[in-house]
């Protein structure tokens, strides 16, 4: 029995470090494979047609405004403004009633100055990958700049790039470190989900027919 336990243990613990290692290969590879790609400098980003913000909650779980929401609508509202993107897909999740990420996403940008019907909504962004793939295959954009924070963009660029698509990200301003310090956390293993997507083929959960932007 003892030894039972002895090789029980000694399986879950190479398991561990595997798991360990295979999270820190896969955000060290997904950083280094969208360095090139990310920028916070609207001057480093190249035109295209569209630009896809992705969508996270207007406020917090306790109610207060949800800073890396404010953030990424004015880095996408200067996007437009400065002429390097025509269009924008709000991608986010709608899966209540009473939640809806895209809408909140497009109101907030038409307050900011951008026209209503330059913002174009995509309610099945459940996921990054979702976004991402979704942009492609339903909206038919193969180049586009995605526009997040930082730790955001070099994931869902990462994610774009290897469906097939010229991918840009345009970094937003992040929050402060005790404020994104969960988030932080979290994207570690994000990271790492995104490559296990990728490597086992994941597709978005609803697919759809294709919308033209014109």
């Amino acid at each position: 029995m003892k030894k039972i336990i002895k090789n029980i243990f000694k399986i879950f613990l190479l398991l561990l470090v595997a798991g360990i290692i295979f999270i820190a290969w896969a955000n060290y590879s997904i950083k280094k494979d969208s360095e090139p790609f990310i920028s916070y400098n609207i001057a480093d980003v190249p035109e295209a047609k569209t630009g896809l913000l992705l969508g996270t909650g207007k406020l917090l779980s306790n109610g207060t405004p949800n800073a890396y929401f404010y953030n990424r609508i004015e880095a996408a509202a200067n996007l437009y403004k400065s002429g390097k993107i025509q269009y924008i897909i709000v991608s986010g999740d709608n899966s209540t009633k009473d939640y809806n990420e895209p809408e909140d996403m497009q109101l907030a940008l038409v307050q900011k100055g951008v026209p209503q019907d330059k913002i174009i909504l995509d309610h099945a962004g459940f996921r990054t990958l979702d976004s991402v793939v979704r942009a492609k295959d339903i909206f038919s954009q193969t180049k586009v700049i995605i526009i997040s924070q930082k730790f955001h963009n070099e994931r869902a660029v990462f994610l774009a790039r290897k469906n097939g698509m010229e991918a840009f990200g345009y970094n937003a301003a992040d929050v402060n470190k005790y404020a994104g310090l969960k988030t932080n956390i979290r994207e570690y293993a994000a990271k790492a989900k995104a490559y296990w997507d990728l490597l086992f083929g994941v597709e978005p959960k609803f697919g759809g027919e294709k919308i033209v932007i014109p």
